[in-house]
């Protein structure tokens, strides 16, 4: 697991080739980490975590950040002081193509089933 971060703080993250499909089914499996995921997909930018309006303390999501991290789903770096999160997307699209899109579509035909919710 590697990563470089501009301000030496470096997160782990686990290699393209180390990344499991069983580890990234999981980590969406979460509404609030695939509420990030859906997020991320649309605005196709990095973000801080501060951007992202959960419903949930801190610490929890700082946990679902990590879980997404740890997963593969997601890349985060610090620049400077903000933690910059960025959707791993070509990674997931040459491992396993079609499952981002699959996964994101359901989510959104959900969302609007349920009344927005995730």
């Amino acid at each position: 697991m590697t990563d470089t971060a501009t301000t030496g703080r470096a997160l782990p993250h686990p290699e393209r080739d180390e990344i499991r499909l069983e580890s990234v089914l999981h980590a969406l499996s979460d509404p609030m980490r695939l509420l990030i995921v859906r997020e991320l997909a649309t605005t196709g930018a990095e973000l801080t975590c501060s951007q992202f309006e959960l419903p949930v303390t801190k610490s929890t999501t700082t946990h679902h950040f990590r879980v997404l991290r740890e997963s593969g789903v997601i890349r985060q770096v610090y620049r400077g002081t903000a933690k910059m999160n960025g959707l791993r997307r070509d990674d997931l699209d040459g491992l396993f193509p079609g499952l981002l899109d699959s996964l994101l579509t359901a989510a959104d035909r959900q969302a609007g089933r349920l009344g927005g919710s995730v």
